[in-house]
């Protein structure tokens, strides 16, 4: 039997723990404890919500990965073609991790209505475009179907289309300087809105207008089997930097890769910001759960100081009495934690289900909910390192038992 074990059970469950004057301070240290998880449930639910948000919109816009013909061009437009006939098209079997590969296209143009005109880089899409992520994104109309013959559709953002007082069903015509010979009479498209999406990255949603890939490859004088780059989406995006080097081994030597951390590096700095302010506010969450629990535990053995006593009369060491009042604080920082996953995890499951909060500001920050994301082993994880730092941290206020003679502590009260 776990004598020391025993001896906190008791302790525990007798009614002197109850009406006892360190009842209200254990009350505290365990409220403590329990909001303290709360916050930190809730930094690093919101926290990697928010970066694994703003990550997919950007994916969703340009893929984990860019191959592309190696030239001096910055902009978004695509100069040089790419063939489309390459080994990793359309599935990269060579590379683990691959889930996707598509082609596209881009080119610069302005939109031109009666009353206003408005910039434009129409992205060409065709039959293997993965539209799925758009589908949370689509507010209005339908996804454009390029599966046929080469049609008018497009897909244009909420913003643009506010700009240019457009709706689904409406048409425009467009501009496009010629390849080559911008002095000639730019191209002109008529093309029909049938769907409209809002990503809330602004960056994006004023820019991009989605069209079938064939108009730009017709405007460039390209090929059916030219397009401007293509997009590979990975399975883990942890692995992006890794898998990059590995594609860009696995593809022929005219060709270039670059992914989304380099191409919008601005943009992840930001974002890696994130892991500094949740590591923050858990150092400070457990450095005052655990100043809570010091105060519990040396009003504890104050109180049981007579105990202590007779224990150590009775041939009781030091280290022995000391795993009593740690099994203890172990109960009841167990009781903090339990309350405080209940109440945390109920909050991130409201608002992940119902979408209660939102940002004062959301062009700041990409999207207009404040998003949640979190797993098992994180809570597991999160639970264990506060139970061990906390008692941790009770070592050494529990050392204050060694000062204690038996004949002192028998006569006190």
């Amino acid at each position: 039997m776990n004598l020391e074990l025993f001896i906190a059970k008791r302790l525990i469950t007798g009614k002197e723990h109850k009406i006892s004057i360190s009842a209200p301070i254990i009350k505290i240290a365990i409220a403590a404890i329990a909001m303290g998880i709360v916050m930190m449930l809730i930094a690093i639910a919101t926290g990697v919500g928010l970066k694994h948000k703003i990550r997919e919109k950007v994916a969703a816009f340009n893929g984990h990965i860019q191959i592309s013909n190696f030239d001096n061009n910055t902009s978004e437009v695509s100069i040089s073609p790419v063939s489309l006939n390459q080994e990793f098209y359309p599935e990269f079997k060579s590379v683990e991790g691959v889930e996707h590969v598509q082609a596209v296209a881009t080119k610069g143009g302005i939109i031109r209505t009666e009353d206003t005109f408005e910039g434009m880089l129409a992205k060409g899409v065709g039959t293997d475009y993965d539209w799925r992520v758009f589908g949370e994104y689509l507010v209005d109309g339908r996804i454009p179907d390029y599966s046929g013959k080469l049609n008018d559709e497009v897909l244009v953002s909420r913003l643009m289309a506010n700009r240019l007082q457009l709706k689904v069903g409406d048409s425009f015509f467009s501009f496009f300087l010629k390849e080559g010979d911008p002095s000639k009479v730019p191209n002109n498209r008529r093309f029909e809105i049938v769907g409209i999406y809002d990503s809330g990255f602004e960056e994006f949603d004023a820019t991009y207008v989605f069209v079938d890939i064939r108009h730009i490859q017709r405007m460039n004088k390209w090929e059916e089997n030219e397009i401007g780059n293509f997009e590979v989406f990975l399975s883990d995006f942890d692995e992006m930097e890794a898998k990059t080097q590995e594609i860009y081994g696995k593809t022929i030597s005219s060709l270039d890769t670059q992914n989304i951390r380099s191409k919008y590096f601005r943009i992840f700095e930001w974002i890696g910001l994130f892991d500094f302010n949740i590591a923050l506010i858990i150092g400070i969450m457990i450095i005052v759960g655990g100043i809570n629990m010091i105060t519990a535990l040396l009003v504890l053995i104050l109180e049981r100081t007579q105990m202590i006593g007779v224990l150590k009369a009775l041939g009781s060491e030091n280290w022995s009495i000391r795993k009593v009042f740690l099994y203890n604080a172990a109960y009841l920082i167990s009781i903090g934690l339990l309350w405080g996953n209940g109440v945390g995890l109920g909050l991130l499951f409201l608002q992940h289900r119902y979408r209660f909060f939102k940002f004062p500001n959301p062009e700041e920050y990409y999207i207009d909910y404040i998003p949640v994301f979190i797993d098992l082993p994180t809570v597991l994880l999160l639970n264990l390192g506060v139970m061990l730092l906390c008692l941790l941290m009770l070592l050494i206020p529990s050392y204050i038992i060694t000062k204690i003679t038996p004949v002192k502590a028998i006569k006190f009260e």
